[in-house]
């Protein structure tokens, strides 16, 4: 939620916000992510009905927003299609390239190892190797086979690939978009359109992106103008951060299953806060959070600009770096979830083994988020300094031998 998200443009200046909480939602994915990472049980989803794929998928509707708005708003429908075309089709090789590298690495390990296709198998990856290769090959191609570990990115491409659409809709009046949004994600959350996520069984994709649009053009409509930012008031934030204290015995297992009646009650809600269809309580409980964590960052992102000058620095700017490589930095955690799965399996589920590995992979995914930015800037098509033109040490013609021609000639 935004109260004064920069307009788009190639001037604009980046929300500290966006870039710092969509940074943070990256690293608590990849600690969900990594198989028997104990870290992965004092995540926020673990508390709450929501969790990081929220954020995520919340700020990610708000940088398309700010992507793709002006562009619709200065040269029409068709170039922002083609626009957000462009970045789908970049988005399905990257989904395509980290399962490849994922099922490499896997296939690797099993042979390093001399565990047979255990790991490969652990993470699903097992039917590409065995059974009918072409038919499996030909549903990954085509997003028919999403194994669970890659299921983000395939949804994030239909959402974006509704945005020319949804803007389209725009153009009849604000609450025609909302009004369509909300029987989308009706259809959504009822099942009535499901993608499937395997030929070999009736399995569909984790994520319904029908029922998933609706937290992702929440945050395109906040940066849009669409819905206004709600007021920062004392008593609604403490109102909110009491909802959700409220509601944690009811989504923190040991809680829950401790207090009387708890299971029944747990089952009675289960339907209200189901993760693959998006259902309304973990709609309701990110919006309290996306409420708190609003006020807490202060209007525009003061306190977040504080921290700037504070001793907070260094990782207020390393976290918003990898928001801001938010692709790389995803697929880098994607790998690093399978390969500290397997290094925590060797190592064992010390503190101290938990730690290292959980940092080293913090470290490599920073690593790339730097090395994406270094690539972005680009450094080879910026001039030379005067300092390094006068370091350069001038080419200088080889002399020839016996006559007087240049050997190049």
């Amino acid at each position: 939620m935004s109260d004064k998200i920069p307009s788009d443009g190639a001037a604009r200046s980046r929300d500290i916000r966006l870039d710092f909480f969509r940074g943070l939602a990256l690293f608590i994915i990849f600690v969900a992510h990594a198989k028997m990472n104990p870290w992965a049980a004092y995540t926020p989803g673990k508390f709450g009905f929501s969790d990081s794929a929220e954020i995520f998928v919340f700020c990610s509707g708000v940088a398309s927003a700010l992507a793709y708005g002006k562009l619709f708003d200065d040269r029409g429908l068709l170039v922002c299609s083609a626009r957000i075309a462009h970045r789908c089709w970049q988005v399905y090789w990257a989904h395509i390239g980290v399962f490849f590298a994922v099922l490499a690495a896997m296939l690797g390990v099993d042979m390093w190892l001399g565990t047979g296709d255990a790991y490969v198998r652990g993470i699903d990856l097992h039917h590409v190797v065995s059974g009918d290769v072409a038919r499996v090959l030909l549903a990954l191609m085509t997003l028919t086979y999403v194994p669970g570990l890659f299921d983000i990115l395939p949804m994030y491409i239909v959402l974006l690939a509704m945005v020319p659409l949804m803007l389209a809709i725009s153009r009849l009046g604000t609450y025609a978009v909302l009004a369509f949004i909300a029987v989308v994600w009706a259809i959504g959350n009822a099942k009535l359109i499901e993608l499937p996520a395997e030929p070999w069984s009736d399995r569909t994709w984790f994520f319904n992106p029908l029922a998933w649009q609706l937290v992702f053009f929440t945050g395109f409509a906040f940066a849009r103008g669409w819905l206004p930012a709600p007021p920062i008031r004392r008593a609604a934030v403490i109102a909110a951060a009491v909802l959700l204290v409220a509601m944690v015995p009811f989504a923190y297992d040991p809680i829950a299953l401790s207090l009387p009646h708890g299971q029944p009650i747990r089952d009675a809600l289960a339907p209200y806060f189901d993760k693959s269809n998006f259902a309304l309580l973990r709609y309701v409980h990110f919006l309290l959070v996306a409420y708190v964590a609003y006020a807490v960052a202060g209007p525009a992102g003061a306190t977040l600009t504080r921290w700037q000058n504070s001793g907070w620095q260094t990782v207020l700017r390393v976290v918003s770096l990898v928001g801001r490589q938010s692709l790389p930095a995803f697929l880098a955690g994607v790998m690093l979830s399978t390969l500290c799965g397997v290094a925590i399996n060797l190592l064992g589920q010390s503190a101290i083994a938990t730690l290292f590995v959980n940092l080293c992979a913090f470290g490599i995914i920073v690593a790339v988020a730097y090395l994406a930015a270094w690539f972005k800037s680009p450094p080879w098509s910026k001039p030379l300094s005067v300092a390094a033109r006068r370091q350069k040490v001038p080419e200088t013609t080889p002399p020839c031998q016996g006559s007087g021609t240049s050997l190049a000639a």
